[in-house]
């Protein structure tokens, strides 16, 4: 089983929050495909790293299906149509083998 989680900006490059149906249609996305998603957005997490010798800062919501299968090539289309849409340099999707108990 696998777990898949997207880190998900809360804002723009212009530091402007995305409206809500944004993440509204990414978990409309997951529920049809996956049969379910749970999305952590009552507390962003603070991400930092440093890009060109610049501290970046963001917050960001986690975003995460359970899956029995890994299409790769499925997820990396969905990640390259949200930072296309996102206008993200890079969302991070991230996947952790899991054993349900």
């Amino acid at each position: 089983m696998h777990l898949i989680q997207i880190l998900l900006p809360v804002r723009d490059n212009a530091g402007l929050p995305y409206e809500e149906c944004v993440f509204q249609a990414i978990s409309a996305t997951l529920v049809e495909t996956f049969g379910g998603v749970t999305a952590y957005s009552r507390s962003p997490a603070k991400g930092t790293w440093v890009n060109a010798e610049r501290h970046e800062l963001d917050d960001v919501i986690v975003v995460e299906v359970m899956a029995a299968t890994l299409d790769r090539r499925w997820w990396r289309l969905l990640r390259e149509r949200l930072e296309a849409e996102m206008r993200q340099a890079e969302i991070v999707v991230r996947t952790y083998m899991i054993e349900r108990l």
